[in-house]
């Protein structure tokens, strides 16, 4: 089922041993768009600080209770790398974040996910989830303090807030249409599977939405997303519903209102071709 991140703003996050926080944001790859880490307000237990929680440490989610259980303790969280959510998240911080925690990279291999397109693919590779936190705090500092000469230089500049691109303007290939309303995420591996767009400026009342695939580009400066469409093929299209379940007879149909191939044909043939290797 597709979520809108705007939804999931404010969700409790629920660790082994108790409440975390709150989600406050969220930080997606504007190559492979997906969701690569939930922004967490840890409230008071840890002074207002901002922490990042990977889907990967996500296990069940209770829509109706707005809670996301983790699978990680406070004291891992307490003890984990800390973050600058102002700033650019550099891959050395990605580095021993994930290694703190027993994740694996996500930027080698063609998948969503590295080597898998969900993240049930490589969960049970998983081995330290879990561990001393103590011992695995002492390994971040370590690679943190051999890193630092080269940290500032090393920026990863795929890593974007979903905040940020709320609001930024859609330009179609004659002409402007709109403006980014929402982001929608599959929940089972959280790739951004479609952005809302407000074309209220235009046509009156009309929302649809707009696959990644069909950006050809984004100025982040300009706050512009560029996108292979025209007005008019916008302007026609299946018109987005947030109250009815975007389920795959309807975006099946909006795929073919556009003559582009739906996400999950793309994503077969490459599970296919993996399998075959």
């Amino acid at each position: 089922m597709l979520r809108n991140v705007t939804d999931l703003k404010g969700y409790a996050i629920s660790a082994t041993d108790g409440a975390i926080g709150h989600v406050t944001d969220f930080y997606f790859d504007d190559e492979a768009w997906v969701i690569r880490y939930l922004v967490v307000d840890t409230g008071t237990w840890l002074s207002s600080r901002k922490v990042l929680i990977s889907p990967l440490a996500i296990g069940s989610v209770d829509w109706t209770k707005k809670m996301l259980a983790v699978s990680i303790t406070k004291e891992q969280v307490e003890h984990s790398p800390d973050v600058d959510t102002h700033q650019p998240v550099s891959r050395q911080h990605e580095k021993r974040y994930l290694e703190y925690y027993g994740y694996p990279t996500y930027w080698w291999g063609a998948g969503l996910w590295g080597e898998g397109s969900r993240l049930g693919a490589i969960l049970p590779g998983l081995s330290c989830v879990g561990a001393d936190a103590a011992e695995n705090a002492a390994k971040a500092e370590q690679s943190r303090a051999s890193a630092e000469p080269a940290r500032r230089n090393d920026d990863d500049p795929h890593l974007r807030s979903c905040d940020e691109v709320m609001g930024y303007h859609i330009q179609a290939t004659d002409g402007d249409i709109g403006h980014v309303q929402g982001l929608l995420i599959d929940e089972e591996n959280w790739a951004i599977r479609y952005i809302v767009v407000d074309t209220r400026n235009w046509w009156l009342g009309h929302r649809v939405v707009i696959a990644p695939q069909w950006i050809r580009g984004v100025s982040w400066p300009n706050t512009t997303v560029s996108v292979d469409l025209t007005r008019q093929a916008v302007k026609d299209a299946p018109p987005y519903d947030s109250e009815v379940e975007l389920d795959r007879n309807l975006e099946a149909g909006i795929n073919e209102h556009y003559g582009r191939a739906g996400y999950w044909t793309t994503e077969a043939k490459h599970e296919i071709a993996d399998r075959s290797r």
